[in-house]
């Protein structure tokens, strides 16, 4: 086991980290607006869309396309999007394997969390069906910060949480205050990179959704959790 002298959590984004779902949440999109007869390509949506979360994208379509959307049909175009989503995932493995190797193996020492744009429904149901629920001290999701990223407040929001299960004495969570150094970031995308540095957090980005050049400004770049170790992640910590 390593000797951790800074690194004291860790923090995961979801979709494109520990769910291989990107393309199922692109195919949701494709779905729900082509009943508006609005059309969304891949490379759009990896371009412009994919670091935020339903609502939001919704919103940078419409002023995008001009297209005038007020939050009831927001809400109704999300609600439709998500009933599309949990139809494609149903039954299908979709956590990365060696996101569930890494993750077992790292929850045993370190605490650690989920700060995701995805739905909780979305994000509990598959880390249950992974066998991975019982890994993550805290789940931060869509709608329960006052602004998505590429903002800091998903990250800000989920050390909160951890110092929080730290002061109750539970799980593996710390046992003191931690502060935003000493918590690594996992991301797929520059918003989340740029949500993550807001928040004060080392990143490190995975090139899952796009290639290491445009994932540039993360702290560390890798191709897959298993190219990763504890000794690495605790180095990047101020």
């Amino acid at each position: 086991m390593p000797v951790l002298n800074r690194l004291r959590a860790l923090v995961f984004d979801f979709d494109g980290v520990i769910a291989d779902s990107e393309p199922l949440h692109l195919r949701a999109f494709q779905q729900t607006l082509a009943e508006e007869g609005v059309g969304l390509g891949r490379d759009e949506y990896y371009t412009r869309y994919l670091g935020f979360d339903d609502g939001d994208v919704f919103r940078a379509i419409a002023a995008a396309r001009g297209w005038t959307l007020d939050e009831r049909a927001v809400d109704a175009l999300a609600a439709r999007k998500a009933e599309r989503y949990q139809a494609l995932v149903a039954g299908i493995p979709v956590v990365f394997p060696a996101a569930a190797r890494r993750i077992v193996e790292w929850a045993a020492q370190v605490p650690l969390a989920i700060a995701s744009g995805a739905l909780r429904s979305e994000i509990e149901a598959i880390v249950r069906t992974g066998g991975l629920a019982a890994c993550f001290a805290v789940i931060v999701a869509a709608g329960e910060t006052p602004r998505g990223k590429p903002a800091p407040d998903p990250y800000l929001r989920a050390l909160e949480l951890l110092n929080a299960e730290g002061s109750r004495g539970g799980g593996t969570a710390p046992a003191i205050e931690i502060a935003p150094s000493r918590v690594v970031v996992i991301e797929d995308s520059r918003w989340g990179i740029e949500s993550a540095h807001a928040a004060g957090m080392p990143v490190v980005a995975l090139t899952t959704s796009y290639p290491a050049p445009e994932l540039a400004a993360a702290d560390l770049v890798a191709a897959s959790l298993d190219d990763l170790t504890l000794d690495t992640l605790d180095a990047l910590c101020g």
